[in-house]
């Protein structure tokens, strides 16, 4: 999402279309894949051929080369670090972006458009449908959790890492503090750890019900909640930069990544509440 975020921007700003090199799903077993599609988004499928024209048959020998020279840098643009570049505006198009792009100022220019792209297709039906009726009539507030392969796999866990009930309970703490009546609605991958860890026993709702292929929902869920106290994780980032409550309070975790040297400054927007605590597994 930030990808198509950061691309639609640029595309906007030149007025020309936006084409999606989604070959990087091809055997992709992370998730579920590819589901950009689920969204009304404005950008075509680049084919084989039009990708290879800019980064060849064997990308990622063209990535490592490009990491050490300055050769096609005029149309593949790879991104140097974490952080916003400024520079970004400036590329002369056609031009290959290769990178996250995780910031809110790739696409602040055009906030409006980028969240009427992002709306899911698929009206609400069903349990989902019932859920959010109970967001609209409460002071909701999302809460996210992601274990899963933040703690199981050794490699993500090494980069990212899980934040910690602390952290949880900190957040939650400040909702009390600034929130009247709040009524928490909580999502997670591993949500009998939520419920033994949380301490929220009253005014609280588990949600349980979507998995698999219908994971998406629960963004859209979130993202209808009043208040978000979320993750270090683009899923529920994205759930309360859709929320389209103006005096919503988004609380989220200040160590993002487990690992040092990551420029976070530009992730959030202004507005968001830092929240510093202890990791703990």
């Amino acid at each position: 999402m930030f990808q198509y975020a950061a691309g639609r921007s640029l595309a906007l700003a030149n007025g020309c279309r936006l084409k999606l090199d989604i070959s990087g799903f091809d055997n992709y077993a992370i998730h579920n894949g590819y589901e950009l599609g689920l969204f009304n988004i404005k950008a075509e499928i680049a084919s084989v051929e039009e990708v290879s024209r800019f980064v060849g048959s064997r990308p990622r020998i063209a990535r490592f080369l490009r990491k050490r020279t300055e050769v096609g840098k005029k149309t593949h643009y790879l991104e140097q670090n974490f952080s916003f570049d400024p520079g970004f505006f400036d590329k002369t198009l056609p031009v290959y972006l290769d990178g996250y792009w995780q910031s809110w100022k790739y696409f602040e220019p055009c906030a409006a458009k980028i969240r009427e792209e992002l709306t899911l297709s698929n009206p609400l039906a069903g349990r989902n449908s019932e859920f959010a009726k109970q967001i609209a009539q409460r002071n909701s507030v999302s809460i996210h959790i992601r274990r899963g392969d933040y703690v199981a796999n050794q490699a993500t866990n090494k980069v990212h890492g899980f934040v910690g009930v602390e952290y949880y309970k900190e957040a939650i703490q400040r909702v009390y503090d600034e929130v009247s009546g709040p009524w928490f609605f909580v999502f997670s991958d591993d949500l009998v750890w939520a419920r033994s860890n949380l301490g929220l026993v009253d005014n609280v709702t588990f949600v349980d019900h979507n998995r698999g292929a219908s994971s998406f929902e629960d963004m859209r869920l979130m993202s209808l909640c009043q208040h978000h106290i979320i993750a270090n994780s683009s899923f529920s980032w994205w759930a309360a930069w859709l929320g389209y409550h103006s005096g919503k309070q988004v609380l989220y975790p200040a160590k993002w990544f487990a690992i040092s040297g990551k420029d976070i400054s530009s992730l959030c927007p202004p507005g968001w509440i830092r929240v510093d605590a202890k990791t703990h597994k």
